[in-house]
């Protein structure tokens, strides 16, 4: 048996590291700017502190591009470097300087902002420069100096004639990565990256117009400014009773430049145990194609943008949602480009639900009127959570609501005690009826009402599976589909008017009408219904609707393929089926019995190719 230490070779994991560490070449800006962001917190911190007695000033980033001479130039007004610390932060790869200072200042820099973790960011730099330079300067009493590298594990230190504290970084641009040389490259990426910073980052100048004098002495003078990209206070690191409604939504505008809806309201996290994290949740009006919609929350760590892929964070059902998410303490991987698996971002996801379902409840209790109006634009987020969160579920019944066809607003507690007298079947089980396209179903939503029952529109894209949750969770309840045959198996049909026909006429009725009938299809069925309803009315079996549903959106049933099957319900007591039944001439009543049918086909949208073109042909021979 024998020990050792492994031997890392330099030679070997350098080129690893420029090559592999980052997934894409742009990361480099937001490295090296994180970077001069450290160095300018640190300062700051000692300054607070006592450790560094000048005046701190007002110290910027500075980002400049030489397109003349293929160079970018990153310059900070931070700590700087002596030589020492150049030969230990840089040439010792995965040095944290960041994560040194943190630790030499534990009971004080926690909350200093501080980035850096790893010690690996500066080294993206390669990615894109043939060699790279650093000219640098401590706070501390030291000579400038001056490091650069070819991207090999040679480098040159000498001294420098820099005279002011910080740290300048020179990029020697490759032939392969001349488009970091554009304005308009460097712009968006320090608008995606950096555009949230705690330091003022200048890139470049801008031209504003004042004016002054009034009247014919009034003049407009031009002047140059630096321009500054970044917000270096976003809403989401202030506190909640430090912003107004305004600010909520001038930050809105901020995140999202191109949408000009304001959203429907927000929620502001802010939490320091057991983790840290801060943000803002914006629910926005959203559409029925919910793809459409995901991928708008943006992850921060410590201001610096990371993803707007936040799955593992936030729940899957508030990817809907919209805003920003920072925490210091989100696993991320060494290049900071995505999550690590880690119990504590299963603990803030947790908490990222329980403040939204708390934030929809609140909302609920403070205004009713206002949050049913707002229930069609935000029903999608909550009936998602319903069924993909558990805990989410138990405490949506406090807020959840049941639109009905007549634009009433019910809980589900409320909706069950309105309902439960009239709405029992044979099993004793509580039926609700549900319309998922009011327009479609009218005629069988009047026909609901007739009878006295509530009819619920349940019309967003997930209903369905709702519906499913819903009955496996609560007790003795069934969702029935407005168009099913649920209505005929209801108690209340006991109470049906006497029909107009006798027992004799009615067999023979439905003697007629199944000749003409696909018995294949159709059931016929022979009800006294009020005299108004309609004479022929499909319904379809709604455990046959459901299978149909499930094989039509890609799902697989128990039964296999499953056959088109409809209930057609004949009300006796129409005129047109007396007439029908009186009709001497067997051509015209089948015609009449064909025409009917027809018509009750259409109403379900079920009438189409040949069959649609002789209804048509038909329709016209009988106007003649």
């Amino acid at each position: 048996m024998s020990k050792g230490k492994i031997n890392v070779s330099v030679e070997n994991i350098f080129p690893l590291i420029k090559k592999f560490l980052y997934s894409d070449q742009e990361i480099f800006l937001r490295e090296l700017i994180s970077n001069a962001t450290d160095a300018t917190l640190k300062l700051k911190h000692m300054s607070n502190i006592g450790e560094f007695k000048q005046d701190f000033g007002n110290p910027i980033i500075e980002v400049k591009i030489d397109k003349k001479n293929s160079k970018i130039h990153i310059i900070d007004q931070g700590v700087g470097m002596t030589e020492n610390e150049v030969k230990k932060y840089i040439n010792e790869v995965a040095f944290s300087g960041a994560e040194e200072f943190i630790e030499k200042y534990k009971d004080s820099a926690k909350d200093s902002g501080i980035i850096g973790h790893f010690g690996l960011g500066f080294y993206s730099a390669f990615m894109v420069s043939d060699s790279v330079e650093i000219i640098t300067k401590s706070f501390k009493k030291s000579p400038a100096v001056h490091w650069s590298c070819d991207g090999s594990p040679e480098f040159n230190l000498v001294k420098s004639n820099k005279k002011d504290r910080g740290t300048e970084i020179i990029l020697n641009i490759s032939k392969d990565s001349k488009s970091f040389l554009e304005e308009n490259t460097i712009s968006d990426l320090l608008k995606k990256y950096n555009r949230f910073m705690p330091i003022p980052i200048k890139f470049g100048t801008k031209e504003i117009t004042n004016k002054t004098g009034e009247g014919k002495d009034e003049k407009e003078i031009k002047e140059t400014i630096d321009n500054i990209i970044n917000i270096t206070e976003p809403a989401w690191t202030k506190k909640p009773k430090d912003l107004n409604e305004e600010d909520y939504k001038t930050f809105y505008k901020d995140l999202y430049p191109m949408n000009f809806e304001d959203p429907l309201f927000n929620i502001h996290l802010n939490v320091d145990y057991p983790f840290n994290l801060t943000g803002i949740l914006y629910f926005p009006k959203i559409t029925n194609d919910i793809n459409l919609q995901k991928d708008k929350i943006q992850l921060y760590q410590n201001q610096v943008f990371v993803t707007d892929n936040v799955e593992g964070i936030v729940p899957e059902f508030l990817t809907l949602l919209r805003g920003v998410i920072d925490s210091p303490d989100i696993p991320l991987n060494v290049s900071r480009s995505y999550l690590q698996v880690d119990s504590a971002v299963k603990k803030i996801s947790n908490y990222i639900t329980r403040k939204v379902a708390d934030k929809l409840n609140s909302l609920f209790k403070e205004d009713r009127k206002k949050f049913e109006e707002k229930w069609n634009d935000i029903k999608v987020i909550i009936e998602y959570g319903m069924l993909s969160e558990e805990k989410f579920y138990e405490k949506s019944n406090a807020f959840a609501l049941f639109p009905t066809t007549e634009n009433k607003f019910f809980t589900y507690d409320e909706l069950i005690k309105k309902i439960k007298k009239n709405h029992k079947d044979k099993d004793d089980k509580t039926v609700i009826l549900y319309s998922s396209n009011i327009q479609e179903q009218d005629s069988y939503i009047k026909e609901a009402n007739k009878k006295g029952y509530t009819v619920l529109l349940l019309d967003s894209p997930i209903a369905s599976h709702l519906i499913q949750k819903l009955e496996t969770t609560k007790e003795k309840i069934s969702f029935a589909r407005v168009d099913s045959d649920a209505i005929d198996n209801l108690i209340k049909k006991d109470e049906k008017s006497i029909s107009k026909l006798s027992e004799k006429e009615q067999e023979k009725l439905k003697e007629q009408i199944e000749e003409v009938v696909p018995k294949d299809k159709y059931s016929v069925q022979l009800e006294a219904m009020d005299s108004e309803s309609l004479p022929f009315m499909i319904t379809q079996p709604e455990f046959m609707r459901r299978m149909k549903d499930m094989q039509n959106t890609g799902g697989t049933s128990m039964f296999g393929n499953m056959p088109e099957m409809y209930n057609l319900v004949v009300n006796t007591n129409n005129q047109l089926v007396n007439d029908i039944f009186k009709t001497k001439t067997k051509n015209k009543r089948d015609r009449l019995i064909k025409q009917s049918l027809d018509l009750a086909r259409l109403s379900q949208n079920l009438l189409k190719g040949q069959d649609l073109t002789e209804f048509i042909k038909r329709s016209f021979e009988l106007i003649k």
